[in-house]
């Protein structure tokens, strides 16, 4: 299985409305049920955002995208979000996006601090915000309605001198696929 990380395209949107329709992909992010293709479109289009897709043999598996902050007081800051489709969940999906864009954020986008918010009972993704180095600073109780019930996010960030090295993960790009 290669997966392969490309930039996101306008083409993408039917592909990213249906994995972010998929029940576990929907509960661990900030979507609505029943997202509209527009959305998607729009998002796809609005400035200040880099989206990565995630592919494995032409099938859209993931998304991430880093949305730079536009006050010039915090431009090397970037919030993160991300969601994986739910049959591809826990097979490097979100380890792979996640080293595109933390290579990105750090190389080619001179980003000292990634922000993210994530819901305290997703402990995969918990544990893969770890792994790439990334540490709880707070807790916000009641942050989001999720099925009927108020629930809890840890405020995570990643700051640039604390990273991880992100060579031992293989990047594939369409510029330098083999």
């Amino acid at each position: 299985m290669q997966i392969t990380i490309r930039h996101a395209e306008s083409a993408d949107a039917p592909a990213l409305r249906d994995l972010y329709a998929m029940p576990n992909a929907q509960a661990g992010t900030l979507q609505l049920p029943y997202p509209a293709l527009g959305v998607w479109q729009q998002r796809l289009e609005q400035s200040g955002v880099v989206a990565l897709v995630a592919e494995v043999e032409g099938l859209l598996v993931g998304q991430i995208a880093l949305r730079v902050e536009s006050n010039p007081r915090r431009k090397h800051v970037a919030g993160i979000g991300m969601g994986v489709r739910d049959d591809w969940a826990g097979k490097g999906v979100g380890s792979a996006l996640m080293a595109a864009a933390l290579d990105l954020a750090d190389n080619w986008l001179n980003l000292h601090r990634i922000e993210l918010t994530v819901f305290v009972d997703n402990e995969a993704a918990r544990a893969l915000y770890h792994k790439f180095g990334f540490v709880e600073e707070g807790r916000a109780r009641d942050y989001a309605f999720r099925q009927g019930r108020y629930v809890d996010v840890f405020y995570m960030a990643r700051v640039a001198g604390g990273r991880q090295s992100l060579t031992a993960w293989s990047i594939i790009r369409p510029d330098c696929a083999r």
